[in-house]
């Protein structure tokens, strides 16, 4: 899991990380794991419905924020209450931290609510109600900026967490060479599932989209709005999907940047993210290579690249400081194949490891990725805790080993790393959904946005959601590798935001299964003392 730095704040955007695995743990651990996974994985259908949620809310009583950055901007905080089981609405009930930036405009230019959320799923975003300020033309003061803390996730009560040295330094190395390294991985996400599910008790069976969906209806009306406007980034664009299509009587407006592709919710999405992952390491290290002048780390993307495992191979072996082993490693370039931003800052992590021996480089970011302590782990935990029970993932880890082994002889980069953070899917508690259909037949006319090479949301999810709504328009940053990066300076895709929540304008819709409106991507950086060509400045 990776934290995406907007220039709003530094929020997380994780969809799917790291990714994909599920199933039984029947070969590695016995016949009888396999038995009692089936037990407990109880399959809940979920109808997609038009039907207003049967439950009324208590309007929320706003105050004081907590957060600095909201303080700053005269951000009202407050607690949501709402079902923990939307099929006993009178029963229990748990509370969704919210935040509120009111619009500055006059009432006659008021345009109404926008939800946000920064993906993960388990991504914290409350303090996304900050995001209307970096609207282009002051587009965004005409809205309420709604930011909020999904169940279960941040500050909302009750709030999951597992185990927060669960990403300890040093663990046992990602790509498994023998039984014994498979038996030790599934160890380790078994007993994390049952910490889980110690700790999470009935909000397991509890957290799925299609709950998430249903509390953002059950926010629209205690802010007592007919409609929503909506803001997703990653798997943010997954719940505009689904919301859209399970009221799409009640969208206004929505921006999905960062675009789920619905055929592959979630296991399949994991594989390709993997593949896709892989080719954005290259487009890294040649432009590590590119600057070699400032690096010194090879003058071709193969012999950046063959440092890089040179350094993985020799971390397995023995870790840096004790500390930072192959796994670590691996973690702290991840953020590279998400985005452009931070690239200077891996690629001097990684010339001061390999010139200076400097580890504690490499653990301050380590750190700032994966911390560690006393409830680090709500992101992490409330991911799986979706993710594992949206859909069933394959109940054989003879299936997951087979397609991981597979997919790692073309990208060995992230594919066993990715395998192993979803592996407590294999043991997970809670009632397993069937996730929505997603039809954007009757929604309203939206903007979707992605970079062509974004590993994280893969190019063609884009395209195929584009096509399940007819009235939707599509915005390419042409040949960029960055995930979610809107309203991140590039004029082309901002400007059109801008003209979207101002008046509904959106580009032409083109022919064909192909982007709307092609705009330069997030620019790749220029390290400090070198020129854009790559020699020394």
């Amino acid at each position: 899991m990776v934290k995406k730095k907007y220039m709003v704040a530094a929020v997380s955007a994780a969809l799917v990380a790291t990714t994909a695995v599920s199933g039984s743990v029947a070969r590695a651990i016995g016949s009888g794991d396999q038995a009692n996974q089936a037990n407990r994985a109880t399959v809940v259908t979920t109808a997609a419905s038009t039907a207003q949620v049967s439950y009324t809310p208590t309007a929320i009583k706003w105050g004081k924020c907590d957060d600095a950055g909201l303080k700053s901007l005269g951000a009202q905080c407050g607690f949501l209450t709402v079902p923990l089981d939307y099929d006993k609405p009178q029963g229990k009930t748990i509370k969704l931290a919210v935040s509120r930036v009111k619009h500055t405009v006059k009432k006659a230019k008021y345009q109404g609510v926008m939800l946000v959320n920064p993906g993960g799923p388990g991504g914290s975003g409350l303090s996304l109600s900050s995001l209307g300020q970096y609207v282009p033309d002051g587009a965004g003061d005409a809205y309420d900026w709604i930011g909020f803390d999904p169940r279960g996730v941040g500050s909302s009560k009750p709030s999951l967490t597992c185990d927060g040295s669960y990403f300890s330094y040093d663990r046992p190395k990602y790509v498994p060479g023998t039984a014994k390294d498979e038996k030790t991985w599934l160890k380790r996400a078994k007993t994390y599932a049952a910490k889980c599910e110690k700790a999470g008790g009935a909000l397991l069976d509890n957290v799925k989209t299609t709950d998430t969906v249903k509390d953002m209806d059950v926010l629209r009306k205690a802010l007592g709005k007919k409609k929503i406007n909506f803001y997703g980034f990653s798997y943010g664009t997954y719940l505009g999907q689904v919301y859209s299509t399970m009221y799409p009587g009640r969208v206004r407006r929505m921006v999905l940047d960062g675009v789920v592709d619905p055929r592959d919710v979630w296991y399949d999405a994991n594989l390709n993210q993997d593949v896709a992952f892989d080719k954005n390491m290259d487009t890294f290290f040649a432009w590590v290579a590119k600057y070699n002048s400032v690096y010194r780390l090879g003058k071709t993307e193969a012999a950046v690249e063959k440092e890089y495992y040179k350094q993985l191979k020799a971390l397995d072996k023995k870790a840096a400081g004790g500390k930072i082993g192959g796994d670590e490693w691996t973690d702290i370039f991840l953020s590279a194949g998400y985005y452009v931003f931070g690239w200077e800052d891996v690629a001097d992590a990684f010339a001061g490891w390999v010139h200076d021996g400097d580890w504690k480089t490499l653990k301050a970011m380590y750190d700032d990725s994966q911390p560690q302590g006393p409830g680090e782990d709500n992101g992490y935990a409330m991911y799986l805790a979706t993710q594992c029970t949206d859909v069933q993932w394959p109940t054989s880890w003879a299936k997951w080993k087979k397609d991981n082994a597979a997919v790692h002889q073309k990208a060995p980069f992230e594919t066993w790393a990715n395998a192993w953070f979803n592996a407590p899917c294999l043991y997970w508690d809670g009632e397993v959904g069937k996730p929505v259909k997603v039809d954007g037949s009757k929604a309203p006319a939206i903007l979707l946005i992605a970079e062509t090479h974004d590993a994280a949301t893969p190019y063609a999810g884009a395209l195929e959601v584009r096509k399940r709504f007819p009235k939707s328009v599509l915005i390419e940053g042409v040949g960029g590798t960055t995930h979610s990066g809107s309203l991140n300076g590039v004029s082309c895709t901002d400007d059109a935001i801008a003209d979207y929540l101002t008046d509904g304008t959106l580009p032409s819709r083109a022919k064909g299964n192909a982007s709307d409106k092609k705009c330069d991507p997030v620019p790749q950086p220029v390290p400090a003392g070198a020129s854009s060509s790559g020699k020394s400045a």
